[in-house]
């Protein structure tokens, strides 16, 4: 939950950032929360969801760049520096999300050392988040290679909290070739290939991971 994500703040804090954040709104699967290059009016919180950040490329080309999800804040960089929306934010699923202005960002930040300090740790987060993410694009060896880092990023995240070796995974096979830089029809063929070899299986929206450690041998460490 997104309360989760201010947890390390004070009572004061706390106290100041309630009185400037707005109150929740419900978005359905589809909205656009930002787009890239629109000047930046302030960060959204992710209290409960899933969005979607990409670029887009001249030709008409889409990148997803990454998946943020539930106690995250988007538009952190653009808002602080002043400068526009550096990627689109599209909501996956239905998603409760707040907004804090960037006016009352900066003067939370600058009245209160810790909450600028929390901020810069987002940041920072965040950037590291992309970097990971572009870092097993840009290095891996084939599709097949991003391609089971996407599919292992997923499980990743459910360790815990679902059965052994089952993820969510209602990502189109066009939002996966967007993610690993190829193509729709790459990605089916793909897929097409691990369920032969019985990697995975795949019941409606549930991914079933039946070989973790064959797709594991495909990423390049």
């Amino acid at each position: 939950m997104a309360q989760e994500l201010f947890c390390e703040l004070s009572s004061a804090t706390l106290l100041a950032l309630e009185t400037v954040k707005l109150p929740i709104v419900i978005y359905p699967a589809g909205e656009m929360l930002f787009v890239e290059e629109q000047p930046a009016r302030g960060v959204f919180v992710v209290s409960r969801g899933r969005v979607k950040l990409s670029l887009c490329a001249e030709d008409g080309k889409t990148l997803i760049l990454r998946m943020a999800e539930t106690g995250e804040m988007l538009g952190i960089g653009a808002t602080v520096c002043g400068r526009p929306y550096e990627a689109t934010a599209e909501t996956m699923e239905t998603s409760e999300i707040s907004f804090i202005r960037q006016s009352d960002l900066l003067r939370l930040m600058r009245v209160h050392n810790e909450f600028a300090l929390f901020m810069a740790k987002q940041l920072s987060e965040e950037y590291n988040s992309t970097c990971h993410e572009m870092r097993g694009l840009l290095l891996s060896h084939s599709a097949a290679e991003r391609l089971a880092r996407v599919l292992l990023g997923c499980l990743n995240k459910s360790d815990g909290t679902s059965v052994p070796g089952h993820c969510r995974l209602s990502l189109t096979h066009e939002e996966i070739a967007q993610m690993i830089g190829t193509s729709r029809e790459t990605v089916t063929r793909q897929l097409a290939v691990f369920r032969k070899k019985q990697f995975i299986q795949k019941n409606g929206a549930t991914l079933v991971v039946r070989n973790r450690s064959a797709l594991e041998s495909l990423v390049t460490p």
